[in-house]
């Protein structure tokens, strides 16, 4: 099966959405540990949990991260764009 590449406007939303030191820092801790909550995003990170929101939602957008609701929490893990992503970085 062929691979198909994405456009490069494609591409662009990607890289505008990880462009950003923090919302890097978010991707590889996610990486790490799927399934965290704002709370726990800012706690590890050691950020307001404002920041973080804004960051997550941008991640979100740029299709990075997915959000899944959990009653009254919201568990962020990597987008499947997301996991190739950090691949990326690390070898980076």
């Amino acid at each position: 099966m062929k691979k198909v590449l994405k456009t490069a406007k494609q591409l662009e939303r990607h890289f505008k959405g990880a462009a950003n030191h923090r919302r890097i820092e978010i991707l590889l801790l996610l990486a790490d540990d799927e399934g965290m909550s704002l709370d726990g995003i800012a706690e590890r990170l050691d950020c307001n949990i404002k920041t973080i929101s804004e960051h997550t939602r941008k991640l979100v957008q740029a299709g990075l991260v997915n959000k899944a609701y959990k009653g009254r929490s919201v568990e962020h893990t990597l987008s499947p764009y997301g996991k190739s992503f950090c691949r990326f970085i690390r070898t980076f």
